[in-house]
């Protein structure tokens, strides 16, 4: 399955890169790269909210979710969107450490 468009997260990657000084980056693509699997799944009592498992090559497993205020306003894709942003967002301080490992080597 292709990951959903992340649109907030590809501004702020925009915005990165355009500021960027050094290869050394964390950066967008890099944190798309380590996932291998994917799950979304919006349970019955809430069936509105919906939940991501983000599951990446060395068996690291992240879960993000969506909720919309109000029941009325869910849409399966954007739920879909919002929770895969907000587990891949987990990750990027993760990857910004051991990236901090290996510089200061």
């Amino acid at each position: 399955m292709t990951p959903p468009k992340s649109s907030s997260l590809q501004a702020g990657e925009d915005l990165a890169a355009s500021v960027q000084k050094t290869t050394s980056r964390v950066t967008l693509d890099s944190l798309k790269s380590k996932i291998v699997a994917e799950e979304y799944t919006n349970p019955l009592c809430a069936p509105h909210l919906t939940i991501a498992v983000l599951l990446t090559a060395n068996g690291f497993t992240l879960v993000g979710k969506s909720a919309p205020a109000d029941p009325a306003n869910f849409d399966v894709e954007a739920g879909k969107s919002f929770a895969y942003e907000d587990a891949l967002r987990q990750l990027w301080p993760l990857e910004g450490y051991l990236l901090r490992e290996r510089l200061a080597v």
